[in-house]
C-alpha cells in the first residue's frame, strides 16, 4: 500500500512513479509482478491515467518491463546503483515544480471531451489505406483536396475571396507567420502590430530581423494616421476582434487602410483568430473579402473551435506572393501530416465540420453566458466588462482601486492560474482574461467563487 499527499505540489503520477521504484529497489525481487494498472488504480483511488503514466516511466527507466498479455515484471535490476554527489542532486538553474492548479481560466482552451473523437478515428481509419502514397513526399502546400474545402468554407463563411491553389496550410499560427516573414523578407523590412496586440506576432517578426512598429489601437482599431507615420511597410491585425481588446474596425477605416496599403505597394496581415466563436452578432465579413488589390495575407486556425493539439493553421496567399512562395524551400515539405489533412478534409467535405461548428457555438455560448452571469453575480459592481460576446474568454477590469500584483500573487498561492492582458500583449491596456473554454458548466460557478475570494483581497 503507497500512501499519497495531495498538498504536496508533486503531480500524483510521480509520486506513485517514485513509491513503485523504491518498493522495487528496497523489496522486490526480478520476475516480481506488478498489479494491472487497472488493479493499483482502484487500491490506490487513483486515475487509470494516474497509473500508467507511472507505469510507462518505470518502463521507460528499465525498472519494470511490459509483457503482452501478461502485464508488468521487475526488470534485472543487478547492476551498480550510481548515487550523484547530494550537492548535485538539483542543479540550481532546475525548472520549478508545475503548481497542479485547482481552476485554469485559459483564455483559449476546449475541453477534451468536445473533441468529436469517435468520428476522427472513423474518418482517419477511413483515410489510412492504400490511396496514400507513403513512399513520397506530399504537397508541401497541404494536400488539394484540403485546401479545396477550406476555400470553399471561407468563401461562405468569411467572404474571403480566393483559389485553393492560394491556401497554405501550415502547422499552427506561429509557422505560417515564420514562413511569411521569410517569404517577404526581400520586399519589406519594417513590421508595423497593434499595441497593445499579439505577442507571437510581435517575437516572430522580429527573430527574422524586421524593425518592428508598435500602432496604438483606439475604440475604432488601428490607429490610421500612427501607421502612416510609423513607416510600417507590413502591417498585423485583428480586425474583426481586435486581440486583446475586443473591439473592430469600422468599414470605413477598413477601406481608408486598404487604400493606404494599395498606395505605398504594402502588405496586410488579417488573423481571423477566433471567427467562427461569435455569440451575440453575425460574424464581420473578412477584410481580405473588401480587397481589390491583392495586398492581403489571410491567416485562419482550427485551433479555436476544433482543437488546438491538431497544430493545423492556414494562410491565403495573394496572388502576387505564389511565384515566390513556390520558388522557396519552404514550399517542398509539409508542415502538417498527410493523415491528420486527409481526415481534416473528409471531416469537412461530408459536412461534419458545420455540424461541429453548430454544436460548439451554441456550447460555449451558454458557458460564456455562465461565466459573465457567475462573475457578476460574485463581483458585484466592483468589476467592469472590456470585451466579450466572443472567442473563449470574457475581459473583465476593476471599477476601484486594484493590486495586480497583489492579484497575481494570493491567485498563485491558491493555485488559481490567472491570465493578464499586458503579460501577453504589451503597452498600458490590462485587464484579466477570464477564460471558459476548459470549465465543465458546473465548474464555472466554482472557479468564479474561489476567484473571487482573490478579487476581494486585492480591491484596495
Amino acid at each position: 500500500m503507497y500512501f499519497f499527499d495531495e498538498k504536496r505540489k508533486q503531480p500524483l503520477h510521480i509520486q506513485l512513479y517514485e513509491a513503485i521504484k523504491e518498493d522495487i529497489l528496497t523489496n522486490r525481487q526480478k520476475g516480481d509482478k506488478l498489479p494491472s494498472i487497472r488493479k493499483t488504480a482502484t487500491l490506490h483511488n487513483l486515475s487509470k491515467t494516474t497509473v500508467e503514466s507511472a507505469y510507462t516511466q518505470l518502463c521507460a527507466e528499465g525498472y519494470i518491463e511490459s509483457i503482452p498479455k501478461r502485464g508488468y515484471f521487475v526488470s534485472d535490476l543487478s547492476f551498480t546503483q550510481f548515487t550523484p554527489p547530494a550537492q548535485n542532486r538539483r542543479s540550481q538553474n532546475a525548472l520549478p515544480e508545475a503548481i497542479p492548479w485547482r481552476y485554469d481560466f485559459f483564455p483559449a482552451r476546449l475541453r477534451s471531451e468536445d473533441f468529436p473523437l469517435k468520428l476522427w478515428k472513423r474518418l482517419f481509419a477511413r483515410v489510412i489505406d492504400e490511396t496514400i502514397d507513403f513512399g513520397s513526399y506530399p504537397d508541401g502546400a497541404g494536400e488539394m483536396g484540403l485546401r479545396e474545402q477550406i476555400a470553399a468554407y471561407l468563401a461562405k463563411s468569411r467572404g474571403v475571396v480566393c483559389r485553393a491553389e492560394q491556401v497554405i496550410v501550415c502547422s499552427g499560427f506561429a509557422d505560417a507567420m515564420s514562413l511569411l516573414a521569410k517569404l517577404v523578407k526581400r520586399r519589406y523590412d519594417t513590421f508595423g502590430m497593434e499595441h497593445p496586440g499579439y505577442h507571437v506576432a510581435h517575437k516572430v517578426f522580429a527573430d527574422y530581423g524586421y524593425n518592428i512598429r508598435k500602432i496604438p489601437v483606439g475604440k475604432q482599431g488601428l490607429d490610421l494616421q500612427a501607421l502612416e507615420t510609423s513607416g510600417a511597410q507590413i502591417v498585423y491585425i485583428t480586425p474583426s476582434h481586435q486581440y486583446p481588446t475586443g473591439v473592430a474596425m469600422p468599414v470605413a477605416n477598413r477601406q481608408k487602410l486598404l487604400a493606404y496599403i494599395k498606395r505605398i505597394e504594402g502588405l496586410i496581415i488579417e488573423d481571423d483568430y477566433d471567427s467562427e466563436l461569435t455569440y451575440k452578432t453575425r460574424p464581420i465579413p473578412s477584410l481580405q473579402g473588401l480587397d481589390r488589390n491583392n495586398r492581403i495575407v489571410y491567416m485562419g486556425t482550427f485551433a479555436k473551435s476544433l482543437s488546438p493539439a491538431l497544430r493545423v493553421a492556414y494562410m491565403i496567399l495573394p496572388e502576387h506572393l505564389l511565384p515566390d512562395y513556390y520558388e522557396s524551400f519552404d514550399a517542398h515539405f509539409p508542415h502538417v501530416s498527410i493523415t491528420t489533412q486527409k481526415t481534416l478534409e473528409h471531416f469537412m467535405k461530408e459536412g461534419h465540420w458545420e455540424r461541429h461548428l453548430r454544436k460548439i457555438r451554441t456550447l460555449y455560448r451558454k458557458k460564456h453566458d455562465l461565466m459573465k452571469k457567475a462573475l457578476r453575480k460574485r463581483l458585484g459592481k466592483t468589476f467592469t466588462i472590456v470585451a466579450e460576446g466572443g472567442g473563449l474568454a470574457i475581459l473583465i477590469y476593476p471599477t476601484r482601486p486594484f493590486n495586480w500584483q497583489k492579484c497575481k500573487t494570493l491567485a498563485e498561492k491558491k493555485r488559481i492560474k490567472l491570465y493578464f492582458a499586458k503579460e501577453r500583449s504589451g503597452g498600458d491596456f490590462e485587464a484579466l482574461r477570464m477564460g471558459f473554454g476548459g470549465f465543465s458548466e458546473t465548474e464555472i460557478y466554482e472557479a468564479v467563487e474561489a476567484f473571487g475570494e482573490v478579487w476581494d483581497a486585492c480591491r484596495r
